[in-house]
């Protein structure tokens, strides 16, 4: 997706009115993933090294976005998928240290969700595959009597740039992602 598109949809979140939900097709589908999951800071990896056990651990991606193993140092991860990862893992095994590395990894935890707002627990939670809004809120005890329920507010990352996007609470959530419930209007 083109950054102008994402711009455009951004002010349009930006501008819509505070108090009625704002189901925006083209809004909420600009933050949609797309393509394979992107290894980011949070995400802990488990990277076995056949026939090296002393090599096969898990792994967390720090805050620059590299990974630190035993003989080669740091590797980037960060905006990679597992399979880029495990290439680029290979390459610096092949370059003095073994001959055939064969690498495999796999995301062993995602990084964290955060939810703010009117929630009765806010704070930051662990990442479930198949999560939506609604099942982000119940993980944080709910909604407050005040929390809108018809709609939240998901922050992402995307193409390098945060981007808001008002959501149905079915929109599915991904890890990383910031959840605002906001407070309805009676």
């Amino acid at each position: 997706m083109s950054r102008r598109l994402a711009s455009l949809a951004l002010a349009a979140a930006m501008t819509a009115g505070a108090c009625a939900p704002r189901f925006v097709a083209s809004e909420y589908a600009l933050a949609q993933p797309s393509g394979p999951y992107r290894l980011a800071s949070g995400d802990r990896l488990r990277v076995i090294v056949f026939g090296q056990d002393n090599l096969s651990n898990i792994y967390a991606v720090d805050g620059s976005g590299r990974i630190s193993m035993p003989l080669i140092d740091s590797v980037e991860a960060q905006g990679r998928t597992t399979q880029q990862l495990e290439k680029a893992i290979e390459a610096k095994l092949r370059g003095g240290f073994l001959r055939e590395p064969k690498v495999s990894v796999e995301v062993d935890a995602y990084r964290p969700f955060f939810v703010l707002g009117e929630v009765t627990n806010s704070g930051q939670f662990p990442y479930v595959n198949g999560m939506t809004v609604q099942t982000a809120v119940a993980i944080a005890g709910g909604f407050t009597p005040r929390g809108q329920r018809a709609y939240a507010e998901v922050t992402r990352q995307v193409e390098d740039q945060l981007v808001t996007a008002s959501v149905p609470i079915t929109y599915p959530v991904q890890p990383g992602d910031t959840i605002v419930i906001k407070e309805r209007w009676f």
